[in-house]
């Protein structure tokens, strides 16, 4: 299988990734926090690591980090812990339905309002169009970092600069950048940052994670044990407990820990240079593919993640990618659960075939793919 479906999980994995997740099913089957025994403290210990590299990755305290099952469990804590009745929420008109239907749902149950702020390619029209849908009861503002489907980036610093200038708080989904592109919570002004382990982090699936700056306060949509304040009927008010209700899922942490290890040691620059010079390749093989219709301009370094998204001729892009898997390329079809973002680059009706190349993808097989393309 040449695999080109990256956006959705990063395959293969790197092979530390492997041994620390088979290590930790053996060394690291114990409950964190709950125990006064060795293998417990050694497990506490372990995951306290992962929250260290994170913070260290991404600027946040160690502690303020909080493990959750996805990204998308991460935003639904993160936007319904920020809101209350009456609020007014903006979001971008690319977003994934993690962040779309969570404001759509809070709108139905009557809690808040919200806005869809356009994208542009112009990065200061783009924070205008944020900045002009705010109002008085304006008290969120949710971006992603850069598309699922178009691999478009959004000028986060510029708009949690915004956000910080009006005293909104300021959520970033990372889920396509998180560890490929840099985000740092103090000049991003990032006050809370939501992203998989599973994606560009190189870890693996049942993980993700919330990030919290120093001061941000969130009601919980989650209460249970933490093995902390254990007499007390409220959840605990300090973090990571407050956000981590129940047992872990040490494996799936430790993994994380291991992919970020990965990223350190190979270098997260040399790791998106690479990734977008496949981009690159793959979007000028199908400039000049007659049959093949883009929807963006060219990746460029910082202003894309290494993302393309086309279609074949008048083909349905599930008919393109089925041709593709028969032989033998994973791609992805469709609206990718963003249908927001469709709509805003007029593929709504039949999505698009979607190109997501990684670290481990080679030349040949981008070639390999062009080469295919042109024979359908």
């Amino acid at each position: 299988m040449i695999y080109f479906d990256n956006g959705a999980t990063s395959y293969p994995k790197p092979r530390n990734t492997y041994i620390a997740a088979a290590e930790a099913v053996k060394n690291y089957g114990f409950n964190s926090g709950r125990g006064g025994y060795v293998e417990s403290v050694r497990t506490a210990e372990k995951i306290y690591s992962v929250r260290e590299r994170l913070g260290a990755l991404f600027n946040f305290q160690p502690q303020n980090i909080a493990f959750t099952a996805n990204c998308t469990a991460a935003l639904n804590m993160a936007i319904k812990g920020s809101v209350k009745k009456g609020d007014h929420v903006i979001i971008s008109s690319l977003e994934h339905n993690a962040v779309w239907r969570v404001v759509n749902h809070l709108k139905k149950d009557g809690v808040i309002d919200y806005d869809i702020a356009k994208f542009s390619y112009d990065d200061d029209e783009t924070v205008n169009n944020f900045e002009s849908l705010i109002g008085k009861r304006t008290s969120l503002i949710v971006c992603m970092a850069a598309s699922n489907v178009f691999g478009v980036a959004f000028p986060i610093d510029k708009i949690g600069e915004t956000a910080k200038k009006h005293g909104i708080r300021f959520i970033a989904d990372g889920a396509q950048a998180a560890g490929v592109m840099p985000l740092d919570a103090e000049k991003d002004n990032i006050d809370i940052l939501c992203a998989p382990g599973h994606k560009c982090l190189y870890g693996i699936m049942g993980t993700g994670f919330i990030a919290v700056r120093e001061g941000v306060h969130l009601e919980t949509i989650l209460d249970g044990g933490t093995g902390s304040e254990s007499l007390n009927p409220d959840q605990p008010d300090f973090l990571p407990d407050r956000l981590e209700a129940g047992t872990l899922n040490n494996i799936g942490i430790a993994a994380l820990g291991a992919g970020i290890d990965f990223i350190n040691s190979v270098g997260m620059e040399n790791i998106y240079e690479r990734e977008l010079g496949h981009a690159q390749m793959l979007y000028d093989g199908l400039s000049e593919n007659k049959n093949a219709v883009l929807y963006c301009k060219r990746p460029e370094k910082y202003k894309n993640a290494p993302i393309i998204s086309f279609n074949l001729g008048d083909n349905q892009s599930e008919k393109t990618a089925a041709l593709l898997a028969k032989r033998g390329i994973a791609v992805r079809a469709g609206l990718h659960c963003a249908p927001l973002a469709h709509s805003h680059f007029g593929t709504l009706e039949r999505g698009t075939v979607r190109l997501c190349p990684s670290v481990f993808t080679t030349r040949r097989e981008c070639e390999f793919l062009l080469n295919t393309l042109k024979k359908i």
